[in-house]
C-alpha cells in the first residue's frame, strides 16, 4: 500500500497540520503521535516521512520518485525505524545505538534524517533522558517521531520539547463507508465492527477481516443470554477461550458493553433500527423487559470497572467473579 495521506481514514486536522508544516518549511525536530493501538499513528508517520523525503518536493509523496519507491519497501536509507529486542522495554542502548550515535551522520540521500519510534511509551527513564539530549540540540536535518498509546508515560521534559498530536476518534459513518465500499463488508457486519471499534478505524478493519469474529460474537451473546444460569467457571473459561483467537480479553468486554447498551437503548426508545445486534432483537426486547434502568447502568459500570482492573493486573478469576455477580443480580 502506498504510504500516502489519501489512504488514511479520518485524522484530517493532523494531515492538514503536516502538510502545512511542509509547505511553510516549519517542520519540527520532534513529534509525539498519541493514540490507541491501530488508530493510524504509523500510517500518519509513514505518510509524513514519505512526503518529507519525496524528491518532487510537494506536501504529499508522489509515489513514483526513487525515495518514494524506497519508502514503500521500507528501505529508504534516511528513514529509520527504531527497534527493541526486549518486548516491554526500549532501553538506553536502543536509543543510543539507533538514534544518538546515528544522528550525527548526515543524511545519505535526502534532506532529512527521520527516526520513527513505535511503542515509544516503552522507553525507560534512562532511554528518555538519552533521547532528551538529542532533542534539545538536534542537527538541522533531524526529525524524530514518537508513536505512543500513552504520552503521559513520557518525562515532562520530553513532552515540553515535542509537538504533541493526539489522534481523535474517527466518525462512525466514515469507517462504515470505508468498510462497505473499499472492503465490501456486508452492512450488518460493518455496523457491528463500527460500533465495536469506537472510532478506531484500524480496529474496525481488523475485525471485519477476522474469520473468528462471528464465532466470538455468538459465543459472547450466547453466554449473556443465559447469564442468570451460568456459573463462574463457565464464564471464566468462555472469556479465556478468546485468547486463542486474535482478539484480546478487553475486546470481549467491549462486546458485552455493546450488548447491554442495545438493551438500554431499546428500553429507553423502543427503536429497533438503532440496535447494533439486529439479529438478536427478540432477545434484546426480552432482556429489556426484565431489566431496570438502574440495573443495566450498574452492569455497564461493572464492565468498565473490569476493564480498568484488568489493566491494573487484578486477579482474573476475582475480576470475573465480581462481574458475573453484578450481571446475575441485575
Amino acid at each position: 500500500m502506498t504510504k500516502d495521506f489519501t489512504k488514511i481514514i479520518g485524522h484530517e486536522k493532523i494531515i492538514a497540520y503536516f502538510k502545512n508544516a511542509i509547505t511553510m518549511d516549519k517542520v519540527s525536530h520532534a513529534y509525539i503521535l498519541n493514540g490507541p493501538d491501530k488508530s493510524g499513528k504509523m500510517m500518519l508517520a509513514d505518510a509524513f516521512a514519505a512526503a518529507l523525503q519525496c524528491e518532487k518536493g510537494g506536501d504529499v509523496p508522489c509515489g513514483s520518485c526513487r525515495s518514494c519507491r524506497q519508502t514503500e519497501g521500507r528501505n529508504q536509507p534516511d528513514i529509520i525505524y527504531v527497534t527493541h529486542e526486549k518486548p516491554n522495554t526500549i532501553s538506553v542502548d536502543d536509543i543510543r545505538k539507533q538514534i544518538n550515535d546515528d544522528i550525527v551522520l548526515k543524511p545519505y540521500s535526502s534532506r532529512y534524517k527521520i527516526y520513527l519510534v513505535d511503542e515509544a511509551e516503552k522507553m525507560n527513564v534512562q532511554a528518555q533522558n538519552a533521547l532528551l539530549k538529542t532533542i534539545e540540540e538536534p542537527p538541522v536535518y533531524a526529525v524524530i517521531l514518537l508513536l505512543t498509546d500513552n504520552a503521559d508515560e513520557f518525562l515532562p521534559t520530553i513532552l515540553s520539547r515535542c509537538v504533541r498530536l493526539d489522534l481523535k476518534a474517527v466518525a462512525d459513518d466514515k469507517i462504515r463507508t470505508y468498510l462497505l465500499e473499499e472492503k465490501q463488508v456486508p452492512a450488518d457486519r460493518a455496523d457491528i465492527c463500527v460500533a465495536f471499534a469506537q472510532g478506531n478505524a484500524g480496529k474496525a478493519i481488523q475485525l471485519s477481516a477476522s474469520e473468528d469474529f462471528n464465532e466470538i460474537k455468538n459465543s459472547a451473546i450466547g453466554l449473556l443470554k443465559r447469564v442468570k444460569d451460568i456459573d463462574l467457571n463457565e464464564m471464566t473459561q468462555a472469556v479465556k477461550q478468546i485468547t486463542e483467537y486474535k482478539l484480546e480479553i478487553n475486546d470481549y468486554f467491549d462486546l458485552m458493553l455493546i450488548w447491554y447498551r442495545d438493551i438500554l437503548l431499546y428500553k429507553a426508545t423502543a427503536d429497533v433500527n438503532r440496535l447494533v445486534f439486529q439479529d438478536e432483537i427478540y432477545s434484546i426486547k426480552k432482556a429489556a423487559s426484565h431489566s431496570s434502568y438502574e440495573g443495566i447502568e450498574r452492569i455497564l459500570k461493572a464492565i468498565d470497572k473490569a476493564k480498568a482492573r484488568l489493566r491494573a493486573n487484578v486477579n482474573f478469576e476475582l475480576l470475573m467473579d465480581l462481574l458475573l455477580l453484578t450481571m446475575k443480580e441485575n
